[in-house]
């Protein structure tokens, strides 16, 4: 049997019935010298991380916290989602994923009610009410409220794309992105807008055009006006003001403001339009360019003039219009100081200026810079109204089918080019 004994902070343990002399263990000495004692263990020092990763470097304060991260190296994801099939390198990291396919979002901003899965999830969503952006890129300036999201960003001066698409080609920055674009190969469009019918292969893709529907744009811009349902768009808009075009075309030196521009337009070059309209078979570059063309075969005119009646198929056809009345030419002629409302006028009152006549009339022999000015002289020879439709190949004659034509009266060789021409009298009727 044993009797403790305290004696100046230390225990005595004495055993009693032995007749033993007690023997003194100096179990625990005063506070401070037991935090004197702690802070002499290296391991345990604040900020002391001996502990280094040799793959990468990284420096941890234990032992065990160094192998947990090596298993990141060894690519090995032993921890399977039963769910979806996405697998993990840790238990913890499988958890916390599965959280995902409950559905249940406890964690609410009490700014914008938007909810999250995961309590972190939410506390780094709060960074963007406070308007604080302490992460600033020391290339370009731009700030943000993450440090993992400048480290993101940075990647794009790197000019490093190392995930690049088994389909396409196309290279990407991160890992994520690329799986985002593989969705548009999968030809899965999963999230479908309940307004429209309208489908998309990403959450954030419907929820960006959601806001179309609100009618709410809240990004105004200072300089014009015009307002838009996103930041970006507006940031993108921005671009217009700045004059800044830094994306430039190798074939025809054509710039734009913005990267993506510049890959629209250099499809026109390659030659390749994909997209092939099934009532007329006329071809598009661009889904876009095709849908709005079909606008056309429907008849209908959705867009009309407050000031004449006239009604167009599309909008931006309604704007160009409007330029009419507005009395605004904002196109000069360097020539002869002659204004248009369009560029496109413009530039085909500059063909008048190059000299350059391209159209001549096979009866007499005389040229036109313009083919309109072509078919109007035309009528002097036939007595009608005739128009010259230029460059259709009789193979894609076809083409011209869905247009009611009066008659057609002839077809001739023209010397200026090896498409045959058609001549057709009367009016299109639409």
């Amino acid at each position: 049997m044993f009797t403790v004994y305290s004696h100046n902070c230390n225990v005595i343990l004495s055993l009693e019935g032995g007749g033993n002399t007690p023997t003194i263990f100096s179990l625990f000495h005063d506070s401070r010298s037991q935090r004197s004692q702690e802070a002499d263990k290296p391991h345990r020092r604040k900020g002391q991380k001996k502990y280094s990763c040799d793959e990468c470097g990284k420096n941890f304060t234990h032992a065990g916290s160094l192998k947990t991260h090596q298993l990141i190296h060894s690519g090995v994801k032993a921890y399977i989602c039963d769910l979806c099939g996405k697998s993990f390198t840790w238990a913890g990291s499988l958890k916390t994923h599965q959280l995902i396919h409950s559905g249940v979002k406890a964690y609410i901003c009490d700014l914008c009610g938007k909810s999250f899965t995961w309590a972190g999830s939410l506390k780094t969503h709060q960074l963007i009410h406070s308007g604080v952006k302490a992460y600033i890129c020391d290339l370009c300036g731009k700030s943000f409220t993450q440090a993992g999201s400048l480290k993101t960003h940075q990647l794009i001066h790197s000019g490093v794309k190392a995930y690049t698409c088994d389909l396409c080609g196309k290279s990407f920055t991160q890992a994520g992105r690329l799986k985002r674009h593989q969705l548009i190969h999968s030809g899965v469009k999963a999230y479908t807008c309940d307004l429209c019918g309208k489908s998309f292969t990403q959450a954030g893709s419907l929820k960006r055009h959601q806001l179309s529907h609100s009618g709410v744009k809240a990004y105004t811009c200072d300089l014009c006006g015009k307002s838009f349902t996103s930041a970006g768009s507006l940031k993108r808009h921005q671009l217009i003001h700045s004059g800044v075009k830094a994306y430039t075309c190798d074939f025809c030196g054509k710039s734009f403001t913005q990267a993506v521009n510049l890959q629209t337009h250099q499809l026109i070059h390659s030659g390749f339009k994909a997209y092939t309209c099934d009532l007329c078979g006329k071809s598009f570059t661009q889904a876009v360019s095709l849908k709005r063309h079909q606008l056309i075969h429907s008849g209908v005119k959705a867009y009309t003039c407050d000031l004449c009646g006239k009604s167009f198929t599309l909008a931006g056809s309604l704007r160009s219009h409007q330029l009419i009345h507005s009395g605004v030419k904002a196109y000069r002629c360097d020539q002869c100081g002659r204004a248009f409302t369009h560029s496109g006028l413009l530039q085909r009152h500059q063909v008048i200026h190059s000299g350059f006549k391209a159209y001549s009339c096979h009866i007499c022999g005389k040229t036109f810079h313009l083919l309109g000015s072509l078919n109007i002289h035309l009528r002097i020879h036939t007595g009608n109204d005739v128009y010259l439709l230029v460059a259709v190949p009789l193979h894609q004659r076809h083409l011209l089918y869905p247009i009611k034509l009066s008659v057609i009266m002839k077809t001739v060789k023209c010397n200026w080019t090896l498409a045959e021409m058609l001549f057709i009298s009367g009016d299109f009727q639409n």
